[in-house]
């Protein structure tokens, strides 16, 4: 059984606490989803012919995080992590990649995250989306940004139950 050092998010709290804290649980299990595995491992696909695997997840959370975060309010203009132009996909195809790779980036979006977050007055605090052409609240972008980690986990279950057998949250 993988150890279990995840935060538990807090049972009462505000919203931005309770939002953060979610966040940060569902990044930690990812992070888990992956721990002890080879790079060969975290490449094994799932089902072929779906390429999903856990690095791909992985590195596709690296482009949801720079998506959301970075680029919705810092920089609009900054490309994705895997791909020059909106290509989610690209970054599932992790066929060359290697864990010290993709959690890099995974880990550096995140802290932007963290800090783009943290420096915000409010839930309120609103920035632009350039895929949707509209401004969204920093609420939202924390709200998406859960929701894909949490899709995302579930994912990472199946996954990782057929590398090792190793199951549970």
């Amino acid at each position: 059984m993988i150890p279990d050092e995840r935060t538990a998010p807090p049972t009462a709290g505000d919203e931005r606490e309770t939002l953060r804290a979610y966040l940060d649980y569902h990044r930690a299990t990812l992070a888990r989803k992956c721990a002890g595995l080879t790079d060969e491992e975290l490449r094994r696909r799932s089902s072929p012919p779906s390429a999903l695997t856990l690095l791909g997840l992985v590195r596709h959370m690296a482009e949801v995080e720079r998506t959301w975060f970075r680029r919705v309010f810092e920089d609009n203009t900054v490309p994705l992590v895997w791909s020059d132009g909106a290509d989610f996909q690209a970054a599932y195809d992790a066929s060359a990649s290697t864990r010290a790779e993709a959690f890099a980036a995974w880990e550096a979006e995140v802290a932007v995250s963290r800090r783009v977050e943290r420096a915000a007055d409010s839930l309120d605090m609103t920035g632009y989306q350039p895929r949707w052409e509209k401004e969204v609240s920093l609420r939202m972008v924390m709200v998406h940004v859960l929701l894909e980690y949490a899709r995302h986990n579930g994912h990472a279950d199946l996954l990782r139950e057929a590398v090792d057998g190793e199951v549970g949250a």
